[in-house]
């Protein structure tokens, strides 16, 4: 538990003031959901730690040495696997396909069940969210989001499904395939 009370520190420090996309709830509110989803999937303290850090090296000034320093190897390579190259020097909206192809890519290269646990936690966290948002706007809710077009959200979101298809015997998928159903009911 010393490693898993330790990451959520960091990530406390880390995301400290920061909120998230179109709320104000608090940002850790999301890896610490995260990492409550990957909790079902398994025990193994490095794979839940990671989830409450996947987002530090993205989001915030936090680098992934920082995060191998602290925490080791193997947290760093499941939080490096859930880091896009934001591309900072040009707009997020420009980028967000090519962002998204590169890590579909490593999804579909991958065969570490840990890795796809950690991403579960995280876009099922996301899809959640998301839901909440499609109860209250509708299909509009991705007008405020880097990639505006419901039919380029619903292609992501549908093909992380089928890459995480290793884990539909969990809840966890089998909640993420159904809200992804609910969020895109309207783009068939």
């Amino acid at each position: 538990m010393e490693l898993l009370d330790s990451a959520i520190k960091f990530a406390v420090d880390a995301h400290s003031g920061m909120t998230r996309k179109r709320s104000n709830t608090p940002y850790i509110v999301h890896p610490m959901e995260a990492a409550v989803i990957v909790s079902t999937m398994t025990s193994n303290d490095e794979v839940i730690a990671a989830a409450v850090l996947h987002d530090v090296v993205e989001d915030t000034p936090a680098t992934i040495d920082d995060v191998r320093r602290r925490f080791g190897d193997r947290v760093a390579k499941l939080v490096a696997s859930e880091t896009e190259d934001k591309r900072s020097d040009r707009p997020a909206s420009e980028t967000w396909r090519e962002r998204k192809e590169e890590s579909l890519s490593f999804l579909a290269s991958t065969d570490d069940l840990d890795v796809k646990r950690v991403w579960l936690g995280d876009k099922l966290s996301n899809m959640r969210s998301y839901y909440r948002l499609y109860l209250k706007e509708g299909p509009n809710l991705w007008r405020n989001f880097h990639q505006t077009d419901p039919l380029q959200q619903e292609w992501y979101y549908r093909r992380i499904a089928d890459l995480l298809s290793d884990l539909s015997d969990t809840e966890a998928w089998q909640e993420y395939s159904f809200l992804v159903d609910l969020v895109f009911e309207g783009n068939a």
